[in-house]
């Protein structure tokens, strides 16, 4: 059976609306690796709303529940974290493709490049990385005890988050098809240098990054991608990932995305309540150097063994190189 989109979103909106709504001005937007995300124009009421679908295919793997991101948005929305407002969501897509939510439209620069050179143009970096450390301090803040809302949970037996990602890591090192000594050598360093637990957990983003913001001339307008967030985790793992090398796109000098350095995101993050932990700060980073190696490994594989006949998945090998080249610069002796 042909979709037709257009159709399929006017009547879930005008559903949930209680009112006729028309749809028209679609396009598809590039932003997304598994999900489809459409950019269209939903007239109701008189009023004309700039809208984006993200629509999850029927079949594809689902990391938290369309419903779980959307009301983890709306939990953080409310207490002022920088994320599009969610209109709709739901399970039951048959009329689009998949589950889905819509959102609002929010203008400005997603691509990392083009962010880089945005915020190049208009001098604002500094001004990024603290607002981003401000978001990060407000999602923190929420208690996960008081969140009603089904995210996922750590993936192993251990209840500790570095336990739990140690555990994680030296299964999935083990799975590899050949011995990779350089990821050996940072799992022994994560071993042996685990810092104390932390005080509290926090409901955890886990893909807060260069890639994963829109920016505008303005600074920061939204946090993306919600379906990978933890129910409860250590809030460093969150401030520590968008400071990989392979997040700042050449700009190496540049610790936060290419944009910044640590001390005005660290500043953002202390001034809207957050507490920061230098030592547990450096472990997750050196844990998801590790991570996203193993990662990029397993996608090749997922390519060579046929389960994903992709060649953006069998070109992700040829950066786990250079993720141990990371991995051994941030290990080496001092």
């Amino acid at each position: 059976m042909t979709l037709d989109l257009a159709k399929g979103l006017a009547t879930y909106l005008s559903e949930a609306w209680g009112e006729e709504v028309t749809v028209g001005n679609l396009s598809s937007s590039t932003a997304g690796a598994r999900r489809h995300n459409v950019l269209f124009d939903a007239e109701g009421g008189g009023t004309v709303h700039h809208l984006v679908a993200t629509i999850v295919p029927f079949g594809e793997t689902i990391i938290n529940s369309i419903d779980a991101e959307a009301g983890i948005r709306h939990l953080a929305e409310a207490a002022g974290v920088a994320v599009p407002h969610v209109h709709l969501a739901r399970e039951d897509g048959e009329l689009v493709g998949g589950p889905f939510m819509i959102s609002e439209f929010v203008p400005g620069e997603t691509v990392p490049r083009r962010v880089l050179r945005l915020v190049a143009e208009h001098d604002i970096g500094e001004l990024v990385a603290t607002q981003l450390g401000e978001s990060l301090a407000r999602l923190h803040a929420l208690d996960p005890a008081s969140v009603e809302i089904p995210l996922r949970q750590l993936e192993t037996q251990a209840d500790d988050p570095m336990d739990a990602a140690l555990q994680s890591m030296r299964a999935t090192v083990d799975e590899l098809p050949q011995p990779r000594p350089a990821l050996e050598l940072g799992l022994r360093w994560l071993e042996r240098n685990r810092p104390t637990t932390p005080f509290r957990r926090t409901i955890v983003h886990s893909d807060v990054r260069n890639g994963n913001l829109i920016i505008g001339d303005d600074g920061l307008r939204a946090v993306l991608d919600w379906e990978g967030a933890l129910a409860s985790g250590d809030p460093m793992q969150d401030l520590a990932w968008p400071s990989l090398r392979m997040w700042r796109f050449r700009n190496d000098t540049a610790e936060i995305g290419g944009f910044a350095g640590r001390a005005p995101y660290v500043a953002g993050y202390e001034s809207a309540g957050g507490t920061f932990d230098e030592a547990r700060f450096e472990w997750w980073k050196v844990e998801g150097t590790l991570r996203w190696a193993v990662g990029l490994a397993g996608q090749t594989m997922a390519f060579l063994d046929g389960r994903v006949p992709s060649i953006v998945m069998a070109a992700s090998g040829r950066r786990v190189s250079e993720l141990e080249w990371d991995l051994l610069m941030l290990i080496r002796p001092r």
